[in-house]
């Protein structure tokens, strides 16, 4: 059982309060959804009960890095820049194409490893370019989560491409849908916030990966490109880790975009559900 999702519940029946705490899980292809029930109050000692019902997912977690690293530590060091070059040439298709670029994973294969400029827009085709390298780098070295760190991806990704936003938090209100992002007078004091929380948890690091991720994208701290370096985000939290990385790919765009419009407790669902349903094979 991989329990991924847990909340509260509490049932009126007459003048008494019933609380139950639900659990869903996936069995195969189908979600189970299962509930304890805890007591007419909220016992004190929840948090160990819901950590009792977390234990399987991060036993299931815990695997899949073991199993990661000993397949990766098989591999020659030729072989291993091999294999992140395609990792590169996959997540650059797949985050640049959620954003509209007009590259196929053909064209980012000729880009990335031909160096052959396919006759596509140019500003495509540069942030392509600047995207794998950024990548490459990001996976090459580990640096503490910083601002200066977030500014730099910006700017190295965009600086050719979009030299107004590049390297730089937006300074004026910004609107995503529906979504109204935080006033720009704040950016700088949520961004701290972020990378706080990302240098100072303990929790899993794909959990942390997946929080960070949403919070960084309810900030929407640039004009442009936030959604490519809130999946470099994520992803650099679980390499630095030793997790297996996560592509959101562009097909499954629409379930990705409709569980960030969730609260936080439910887009970590929908990650935890994706990145063991993407690494099952190292489980």
């Amino acid at each position: 059982m991989v329990v991924y999702y847990m909340r509260i519940i509490k049932r009126k029946k007459g003048n008494l309060e019933y609380f139950y705490l639900q659990h869903s899980y996936r069995d195969g292809n189908r979600v189970i959804t299962k509930e304890r029930y805890i007591g007419k109050e909220i016992p004190q000692n929840i948090e160990k009960i819901e950590e009792e019902l977390k234990v399987d997912l991060y036993g299931k977690l815990a695997k899949i890095k073991e199993n990661f690293q000993k397949e990766w530590q098989k591999y020659p060091e030729s072989v291993k820049e091999k294999e992140k070059e395609q990792i590169a040439i996959a997540f650059t298709y797949n985050t640049n194409a959620i954003e509209g670029s007009t590259i196929t994973l053909e064209d980012a294969q000729e880009i990335i490893h031909d160096k052959v400029s396919p006759k596509k827009s140019l500003r495509d085709v540069k942030e392509t370019e600047a995207h794998s390298k950024v990548f490459l780098d990001m996976l090459a070295k580990r640096e503490e989560m910083s601002n200066d760190l977030m500014l730099r991806w910006c700017k190295e990704i965009f600086g050719e491409t979009k030299p107004d936003i590049a390297g730089k938090y937006r300074d004026y209100p910004v609107r995503v849908g529906n979504y109204r992002a935080p006033d720009w007078q704040d950016v700088k004091g949520l961004m701290n916030k972020l990378i706080q929380f990302i240098n100072e948890n303990k929790i899993n690091p794909v959990e942390l990966s997946a929080k960070a991720h949403y919070r960084f994208e309810r900030v929407h701290p640039f004009g442009d490109g936030n959604g490519r370096i809130g999946r470099l985000l994520m992803n650099y939290i679980l390499w630095h880790n030793k997790y297996p990385m996560l592509i959101i790919e562009y097909k499954k765009r629409r379930t990705y975009y409709k569980a960030l419009q969730k609260d936080e407790e439910g887009f970590v669902s929908y990650f935890l559900r994706r990145y063991l349903a993407v690494h099952k094979k190292k489980k």
